[in-house]
């Protein structure tokens, strides 16, 4: 029988974790991918939340991966190995790992907090971390409903009163903490705030309200505030809206470019779908589809090539750079390079395999159909969308200027309205 080149390992493509922590969580959920490629279907299907299979995830502690080992997780740091845990949750569902992915990121970003932050950001970064590697689900938002302003406002008898609504949650019908942003004046500048506030606080209300094209299964709904009370310890006053500053880009890369691992595992199954079909129907191909099997496998293996890149230099960035403005630049600029090309590509892609496969596929409940949809999801994601994602590159090279801190920027926004 010939051998399958296919699937050989090369280096730096997503397939290999490079840390004892990444090679313990791949495992973890490798036990977990049959019940979510079963799952996938009927919640796709009805535009609901896997909740069944997050509960698994907690309590097989997956949902405790990226959390320091000193505070009871798995103690995985590395975005390569994260991403490639993502990539594998993807070739059996986008949206469970966009999902798993906002955990994690929460699991990152918080463990920064933890280990540099102030006291005060260090102790609500640890609360937050033994809950996770306790199994609880967080969720987070960054952005408003275009109709309002999520405010944080002095509560005359301490704490906070927060009031309006976040967009575009993933993970809040099963999340037991939420972190959000919002803003704040108190009377002075206006500044953002990043804020912990529970499901069940009175005046919070998660919306059952997500229908989207593409990953159905996310519950990537709005989270309504009204006059809900939120104490001291949960807020964390952050910097001036309308402040530019390349050291923001370092976090952002932090927060979302392990999400290029879970676009890469919508392209990997459809290939892998599109290439059985190909066996099982077409004893010898035609030239046509041949060459386009062949330009697939090539175009996947660029842009599996390009993100383990972008994520090893990522990690060795982090890690090496003292400059925040250098870090942040060095760490982001790669990153969109391959979010761009994987906007570019992606779609390409997964059409080219419903091509291969015929008109079967072009029908809502076919999984061709949901990966072509799942996929099309990267184009909106921040930081950068397409069109934002163009024009921070472009400035950088032609020296314009250019956003370092979109949720700043967004903000800023706000308040000419």
């Amino acid at each position: 029988m010939q051998e399958d080149l296919t699937q050989q390992t090369p280096t730096g493509t997503l397939r290999t974790p490079v840390t004892p922590a990444g090679v313990a969580l791949l495992k973890l959920v490798g036990h977990h991918l049959p019940a979510i490629r079963v799952a996938a279907g009927d919640h796709n299907r009805t535009g609901t939340f896997p909740a069944e299979v997050f509960k698994a995830l907690g309590e097989g502690g997956v949902l405790g991966a990226t959390v320091p080992r000193e505070l009871g997780g798995l103690g995985l740091s590395r975005l390569y190995d994260t991403a490639t845990a993502l990539l594998a949750v993807a070739e059996a569902d986008a949206s469970t790992a966009l999902a798993l992915h906002a955990q994690f990121s929460r699991g990152l970003t918080f463990t920064y907090e933890w280990t540099h932050g102030e006291p005060h950001a260090r102790q609500l970064a640890e609360r937050v971390l033994r809950a996770m590697a306790l199994g609880d689900p967080v969720a987070g938002g960054v952005k408003d409903h275009p109709s309002t302003v999520t405010r944080l406002t002095p509560d005359p008898a301490g704490g906070w009163r927060l009031t309006g609504r976040t967009t575009m949650v993933t993970m809040a019908p099963v999340a037991r903490h939420i972190l959000i942003v919002a803003q704040t004046s108190n009377g002075g500048t206006p500044r953002l705030a990043t804020v912990l506030i529970g499901p069940d606080v009175p005046g919070v209300t998660v919306l059952d309200n997500w229908d989207g094209l593409g990953m159905r299964a996310s519950g990537t709904v709005d989270v309504v505030y009204q006059d809900a009370f939120v104490p001291d310890a949960d807020v964390l006053i952050r910097g001036e809206v309308g402040t530019q500053h390349d050291g923001a880009l370092a976090g952002q890369t932090v927060s979302s470019i392990t999400m290029l691992g879970i676009y890469l595992g919508v392209a990997q199954a459809a290939r892998d779908w599109a290439v059985q079909y190909v066996r099982q129907n077409m004893p010898t191909p035609p030239a046509a589809v041949r060459t386009l099997v062949a330009d697939i496998d090539a175009r996947i293996y660029m842009l599996r090539a390009a993100a383990g890149t972008a994520l090893s230099n990522a990690d060795e960035t982090a890690a090496r750079v003292t400059d925040p403005a250098v870090r942040g630049r060095q760490m982001m600029l790669p990153f969109q390079y391959v979010k761009l090309m994987l906007n570019q590509h992606g779609p390409a892609i997964v059409d080219d395999c419903l091509t291969l496969c015929g008109g079967a596929t072009y029908s809502a409940g076919h999984p061709l159909s949901r990966m072509f949809r799942d996929m099309r999801a990267n184009n909106f994601m921040q930081p950068y969308n397409r069109l934002d994602g163009v024009d921070f590159l472009s400035a950088h090279a032609l020296g314009l200027p250019y956003d370092s801190n979109y949720m700043s920027a967004r903000a800023a926004r706000s308040l000419r309205r």
